[in-house]
């Protein structure tokens, strides 16, 4: 096996391990067999070739029918992988994702599970426009019930998702577009990462940055330009956004005693929000700042490539909100 491996492939690569691990997963969602080229972003080729049409379901464009049938088959004892093309189609199903899948397991008194993985993929940048590029995770962190994962590499792709198809419950699994070519150490055969646990990336101790996806490249980025000057940037990938790890975040922030949270989702109303309360709460005396949060502009992704690249949170403004937090 090669050293190196796309983030798609990743992905790839954990479906496999799963099917083969356990003839109760499937795969269903629009064009995912080979036949029709193994997904829009080709992470399930081959798949459909070595497990058959039966367990690698191609189906009709309906997200209701897709989550519907998902919700009915895991609840039976089955561990469907459902996958919605694009992260806003989301919407379509809503209620069979909030008012089924995530609340049967409250509703039958803990006697019915429902462990469905439903993979999406979104993301800016690419110029797919404002109905293709929605980073929408807070919504889905509202609904209790509900696990919401993302992945910052590769390997991180693979061990979150073999996890989350694992688990019992429904879990939500986010795919950024632009990062399906990126490449990265391939992770072992059974590589797995625990749900709920955040990876501290970058140790530091002077101000703490709590991130996940895409943007964690950016913070890195800019965490080693400041170390050059003397900052010590602590960085923290949350991984799982619900439930995030309060403990690791916690315990980071009372010792850097500043923080910035960063998330390519619109700022306004978003998962930032929520960890910025939390550290408020729990750490107000200790802080020697407020929590900065950066994030995308408040509108609809623009197809334009100029106003896409204004639209989402950038560099600059990571670095501007770190060293406010140091003034």
């Amino acid at each position: 096996m090669s050293d190196k491996v796309s983030f798609a492939k990743a992905i790839n690569m954990a479906l496999d391990e799963a099917m083969a691990a356990d003839p109760n997963v499937f795969l269903l969602g629009e064009d995912v067999a080979d036949e029709q080229g193994g997904g829009v972003f080709k992470s399930n080729v081959g798949l459909s070739a070595k497990y058959g049409v039966g367990r690698v379901r191609s189906t009709p464009i309906s997200e209701q029918a897709i989550i519907g049938a998902a919700v009915g088959a895991a609840i039976t004892g089955m561990r469907p992988v459902a996958e919605i093309m694009f992260m806003n189609f989301l919407t379509v199903c809503m209620d069979q994702i909030v008012n089924h899948a995530a609340k049967l397991r409250f509703m039958s008194g803990g006697k019915t599970s429902v462990p469905i993985t439903i993979r999406c993929g979104t993301g800016a940048g690419v110029g797919f426009g404002g109905q293709h590029s929605d980073m929408l995770e807070a919504w889905f962190a509202h609904v209790p019930g509900m696990k919401v994962v993302t992945a910052s590499s590769p390997a991180d792709a693979k061990g979150l998702l073999l996890s989350a198809i694992e688990d019992d419950d429904p879990t939500l699994f986010i795919e950024n577009i632009p990062m399906y070519a990126m490449q990265g150490a391939a992770p072992a055969p059974g590589f797995k990462i625990p749900l709920g646990k955040a990876h501290v990336r970058r140790g530091g101790d002077d101000v703490t940055v709590i991130t996940y996806g895409r943007p964690v490249l950016a913070v890195d980025a800019v965490a080693t330009k400041l170390a050059a000057e003397g900052v010590s940037v602590e960085v923290i990938d949350l991984r799982t956004i619900a439930p995030f790890d309060r403990p690791t975040v916690l315990e980071s922030v009372a010792r850097t005693n500043r923080a910035v949270v960063v998330h390519e989702a619109v700022q306004a109303f978003g998962v930032g929000a929520e960890i910025s309360s939390c550290i408020h709460e729990e750490l107000f005396g200790q802080l020697r700042g407020p929590v900065q949060r950066v994030g995308s502009k408040y509108a609809p992704v623009p197809f334009s490539p100029p106003l896409e690249k204004h639209f989402l949170y950038n560099e600059d403004e990571i670095e501007a909100a770190i060293r406010k937090t140091l003034k």
